[in-house]
């Protein structure tokens, strides 16, 4: 079972700039909350309590003031500096001693997921025991991704980064599930042209190994990759039709511990004082009526 993950919420945010000058972009708001809210409720909802967020130097305090150690949400975090980003397996190489001898899930800190048997599908991925699996979508624009070709069981092809040629329609995600062997095998990686170690190279050494494996979100679900203003403001938009036409919040963080028995209701009315008087609080409010 995986009980550990980590959220990647480095980088320069350069293609939002200048809004993520003096801001980290996983602090902006998508409609309600951070950004950063969304990727942590996706690993609360895969059962995931011991949580490692990576952030930029000097960053540290930003995210502390929002999120500070998880307690209140009945969980761990820990928080990593990454002076520089180094590519996403780089991760798995500052995680070295939270990961330890366990299996690891990671997410991007700007990615949005959003899907009915969402859960059901996390909680399934949790329990990989070996190798590694990568959770795709299909997109109209492959040659904007990374892409994977996969046969009828769902092992993979072959993966290709952003390929000008027609592969696959199947976007791999930021969402990633591996085995203790990550660690290992990112400390193996050259970096690439860009200078970076490229998280495709990390998936080739398990394919190589036939240990990747894939998960596909039906057309009943949404990624979003929200690293550029557009498609921010469309996960923003996202986000405002749902909550508003269903009356339900996407990525409570505190209604999904409450729902796991993870904290009580003391512990949400401690949120409300640590929020303070916003529509978040309201909505908190009527969860400890």
């Amino acid at each position: 079972m995986i009980k550990k993950g980590i959220i990647l919420a480095g980088g320069k945010g350069t293609r939002m700039s200048p809004l993520t000058k003096a801001v980290n972009k996983q602090l902006l708001p998508i409609y309600d909350k951070p950004l950063i809210f969304y990727p942590l409720s996706i690993l609360m909802l895969a059962n995931v309590k011991d949580i490692l967020i990576i952030v930029n130097k000097g960053q540290l305090n930003q995210y502390k003031k929002i999120i500070p150690d998880g307690k209140r949400l009945g969980i761990k975090i820990t928080y990593l500096e990454q002076s520089k980003p180094r590519g996403l397996p780089d991760a798995f190489v500052i995680g070295e001693k939270f990961i330890g001898k366990n299996n690891v899930a990671m997410i991007l800190g700007d990615n949005f997921f959003y899907g009915q048997n969402l859960t059901s599908k996390l909680l399934e991925n949790t329990k990989l025991k070996k190798g590694a699996r990568v959770v795709l979508y299909k997109v109209q624009k492959p040659e904007l991704f990374g892409v994977a070709k996969i046969d009828k069981k769902n092992k993979i092809i072959s993966i290709k980064e952003k390929p000008k040629k027609f592969l696959s329609d199947l976007a791999i995600t930021g969402l990633y599930f591996f085995d203790n062997n990550v660690v290992k095998f990112a400390k193996k990686l050259k970096p690439s042209r860009r200078g970076e170690v490229e998280i495709v190279d990390l998936l080739n050494m398990y394919k190589s190994k036939k240990q990747l494996s894939a998960d596909l979100i039906g057309r009943g679900g949404a990624w979003l990759d929200t690293g550029s203003i557009e498609d921010f403001y469309k996960t923003s938009a996202f986000v405002s039709a749902i909550e508003n036409r269903q009356g339900f919040k996407i990525a409570c963080l505190e209604e999904i511990s409450l729902n796991k028995k993870w904290i009580t209701k003391k512990q949400v009315i401690e949120s409300i004082k640590f929020y303070g008087n916003c529509d978040y609080s309201t909505y908190l409010k009527k969860l400890v009526l």
